[in-house]
């Protein structure tokens, strides 16, 4: 049975790697025609057809043996239809495990309808989250150290794909297509590259960091991995050594060097595939039970202080991951334009800066770690991710540093990143979502739904609701404040004036939320904090009603000076428009010409004249 475990998990991987990378090759690699796929992409479709169904199968085979393995019974056990449909609806590792089986199918039914670009993005972003769903349930949290090993095997996972996906796209290509496809694909390659060697490395070190760890069946495979990697990574050379002298390449030898390539890649999934059919080692047991580390894997920390809480650190690797990626893509447009002879003010850099130290204090500092364990600690956190770090984040200017050095397109029919992009944000999604309304709905509106059900309970249990609640808090305070006060291009032009009615909505919203969660007799958290056991934390509805006082004094102040913000952007808007006039009016006097209202004047008079004279 574990052989054939081995074979459905290998057929998974490879068909969601193959997808992934066809999917990429379509909307990014290959030429496009005005945001329309071009012909050699559309050839694709059958192919992505072919692989997206292997990946069912091989998600669906994988959920069978799963369960075979669970319930220590044979294959036939788990066909039971009254056992089979309660893993996948009641496990969350069943219910992500059927997750991944129907994006492969939709992926398939929808193959031979993508036209678009944008289409076949958004697929292929469907396709990396149904890849990484089971991945949240691959570490226990009674393992410790579990934000690190979760988020480290999500960016592994994540990047291989883009690896190995873009080289078996390659390697499908029609040849006459691979000089279009590969510099870019090296650009893109080698950002996978790093990804794939740090985050394995971490995954590796906190699996096996510890006395006998590395001297298992486990360990050995991962150590053979290392070393496919290494060559992967020589074979890689090789590739961008080629593509240099573009020119002189000979592109049959090239052909044969990416047919091993996706040989050895293929044997290292199998050889991934293996690993996750292997159970890791068990780190040995501590001598007193840590109630804290069952629930959330990360031990109970002391009591907070100052110093704790500065200088503290429980790293969550995906948040670290996403962070790390932004800071580079930043970096390199600021030095992009630095070489093209412009200049980028170095307030948005620093802008930028103090936005990300806020998100990552807010996530894997001190204050990420204490949030885990105390509501207010959390509220703290929470105001953090969603008022004051978007701030930094929006006046930082990032897509307009991006339309500035983003890749142009490479003929006159392409549309390319730039182009794409520019078209995501003219389109009826971005109207929508910079919609003031939807904006403040997202902002205010969301605190009620979370923290008055039992939302907020359920999700503070798992790290995948932890982790979607702080990219929710980011995300929509990114989109409020940037319709209240963004510098980079908006779909919508927004008066001055609804934006400061916006932002007194806001307020009032804010302090009602806080009001009532201060005044509140029983605990939201479905008991959560209580299971923790947490020795400094005796009065958990105290410290729920100290959390709404802190939500309400540190989120009026980020949303009265967003408030103060408008106010002066629109003084500056007026006086710009009347320096515009003045202008005009002054260049039209240069030139002969009277100005609106001394021509308006002049007709005035011709009419009194005209009268005047009439019999």
């Amino acid at each position: 049975m574990s052989a054939f475990s081995v074979i459905f998990k290998y057929l998974s991987l490879t068909g969601s790697f193959a997808t992934i990378g066809i999917l990429l090759a379509m909307g990014f690699l290959l030429l496009d025609s005005e945001g329309m796929l071009s012909t050699q992409a559309q050839k694709l479709r059958r192919l992505l057809w072919a692989f997206a169904l292997i990946w069912s199968l091989g998600s669906f085979g994988t959920i069978i043996f799963t369960l075979a393995t669970i319930l220590d019974q044979p294959v036939s056990g788990a066909l039971d239809p009254t056992v089979l449909r309660s893993f996948i609806t009641q496990i969350t590792l069943g219910q992500y495990l059927l997750f991944q089986s129907i994006t492969g199918l939709v992926i398939a039914a929808l193959a031979f309808r993508l036209q678009r670009v944008l289409s076949t993005l958004s697929l292929l972003l469907l396709a990396l989250l149904g890849l990484v769903a089971p991945v949240f349930q691959s570490h226990a949290a009674s393992s410790g150290s579990h934000g690190l090993a979760i988020g480290s095997l999500v960016i592994h996972i994540v990047a291989l794909s883009l690896w190995v996906g873009g080289i078996i796209a390659i390697a499908l290509l029609d040849p006459k297509d691979r000089p279009i496809a590969v510099p870019r694909f090296n650009q893109l390659a080698l950002w996978a590259l790093i990804a794939v060697v740090a985050s394995g490395s971490v995954n590796a070190w906190v699996r096996l960091d510890f006395k006998g760890g590395w001297n298992t069946t486990y360990a050995y495979v991962v150590i053979a991995k290392i070393v496919l990697t290494l060559i992967l990574i020589a074979i890689g050379y090789l590739h961008r050594v080629n593509v240099a002298k573009q020119d002189l390449i000979n592109w049959r030898g090239f052909s044969r060097l990416v047919s091993v390539e996706a040989l050895i890649m293929g044997i290292t999934v199998l050889m991934g595939a293996w690993l996750s059919s292997i159970q890791p080692p068990e780190r040995p047991v501590p001598s007193k039970f840590d109630p804290a580390i069952a629930i959330s894997g990360i031990s109970t920390p002391p009591a907070p202080t100052l110093s704790r809480i500065l200088f503290s650190f429980e790293p969550d690797a995906l948040m670290i991951g996403i962070l790390v990626t932004a800071v580079a893509l930043y970096i390199k447009g600021v030095l992009v334009l630095t070489r093209r002879g412009d200049k980028w003010p170095i307030g948005r850099t620093v802008a930028f800066a103090l936005g990300i130290s806020a998100i990552d204090f807010a996530t894997s500092g001190g204050l990420g770690l204490y949030a885990h364990f105390s509501f207010s600690y959390h509220m703290i956190a929470h105001m953090i991710l969603g008022m004051i770090a978007p701030i930094g984040i929006v006046l930082g200017a990032p897509i307009t540093l991006a339309l500035r050095t983003l890749p142009q397109a490479r003929d006159n029919n392409e549309r390319g990143v730039r182009g794409t992009v520019l078209a995501l944000l003219h389109s009826k999604i971005a109207m929508f979502y910079t919609n003031p309304i939807v904006a403040l709905a997202l902002f205010d509106g969301s605190l009620f739904a979370l923290y008055f059900t039992d939302l907020f309970g359920s999700m503070m249990q798992s790290h995948t609701g932890h982790l979607f609640m702080n990219i929710h808090f980011l995300l929509s305070g990114l989109l409020f404040f940037h319709v209240i006060i963004g510098i980079d291009p908006n779909p919508r032009r927004i008066p001055h004036l609804v934006r400061i009615v916006v932002v007194f909505a806001a307020m009032s919203i804010h302090a009602f939320f806080s009001v009532a969660l201060m005044s509140s007799t029983t605990l939201i958290d479905r008991g959560y904090f209580g299971s923790l056991q947490v020795p400094w934390l005796k009065d958990l509805l105290a410290d729920q009603q100290l959390g709404g006082s802190i939500g309400w004094a540190m989120g009026e102040i980020p949303i009265l000076l967003a408030l103060v913000a408008t106010f002066i952007s629109w003084v500056k808007d007026d006086s710009r428009e009347a320096k515009r006039i003045d202008r005009n009016v002054a260049r039209a006097a240069a030139m002969g010409q009277p100005d609106d209202l001394a021509a308006y004047n002049k007709y005035l008079q011709d009419l009194a004249e005209r009268d005047r004279n009439r019999p």
